[in-house]
């Protein structure tokens, strides 16, 4: 079994770490010298806030809404990131941070209820660092990433989703659009809808040889994943870099 521990709004949520009185309203975080919204507190998305809309295109309905504006402060978002992977090591040896703000748990080996330990962890989290998170536990990475989004998504979930039978996998799977799938980006989202495929349980369903054929080995490796076979491994050590770039 696999965990995908994913923080939300991550941005927004260490600004409302030491500024507790922001919490229910709404709050977007701006790019590098202030130009562009690259977080949105769910508050925010409600408004109709989009990702990556320019700030001094919508000024006017930010100040009327009442929405806190914040400039991007990377060393605290990176601080407070590193305090969350350290927690979540506690959890399991196999720890993969994936990104800032998210991270895979291998779990094998661990005879435990899973929504007991998806709540312990959230609960660890949002105690000692006032990150919350969301919790993704399935048996492929995939499939945690879509546990993930149905924990967000579902309704009464709290944050906690588990995807430990054919039935869950079925249910979750039928309800996650295809262009939701890790893996599957623009042009393989084009692709499977122009043939009617619209969710992830329908490219499930494909034939093998014609999703190696139009989509390669790494879009059978996610089919194979979505089926419960485990075909990615965890990266327990960050590969190296092949480029290094700085640029202003």
């Amino acid at each position: 079994m696999y965990a995908l521990v994913d923080c939300n709004n991550f941005y927004v949520s260490c600004e409302r770490v030491f500024r507790p009185d922001l919490n229910g309203r709404p709050v977007v975080v701006l790019s590098n010298n202030d130009g562009c919204i690259i977080a949105r507190s769910n508050e925010a998305k409600e408004l109709g806030i989009r990702m990556g809309e320019p700030a001094f295109k919508i000024a006017d309905f930010l100040q009327q809404n009442q929405v806190a504006v914040f400039s991007s402060n990377y060393a605290l978002y990176g601080d407070l990131s590193h305090r969350v992977m350290s927690i979540l090591g506690r959890f399991t040896p196999e720890l993969e941070i994936y990104s800032i703000d998210e991270a895979f748990l291998g779990l094998a080996g661990l005879n435990v209820d899973w929504e007991d330990y998806g709540r312990k962890i959230r609960e660890t989290v949002l105690r000692h660092v006032g990150i919350p998170v969301s919790v993704g536990i399935a048996p492929t990475k995939v499939l945690a990433k879509a546990a993930n989004h149905h924990a967000k998504k579902g309704r009464g979930k709290q944050g906690v989703g588990v995807l430990d039978s054919p039935e869950k996998i079925e249910a979750a799977l039928k309800e996650l659009p295809v262009d939701e799938v890790w893996g599957i980006g623009r042009q393989y989202t084009k692709l499977l809808k122009a043939q009617q495929v619209e969710t992830a349980w329908e490219f499930r369903q494909l034939d093998d040889d014609w999703v190696r054929r139009r989509m390669t080995v790494v879009g059978l490796r996610v089919k194979k994943e979505l089926e419960g076979i485990a075909c990615l491994e965890m990266e327990l050590i960050p590969p190296a870099k092949k480029v290094i770039c700085t640029s202003r």
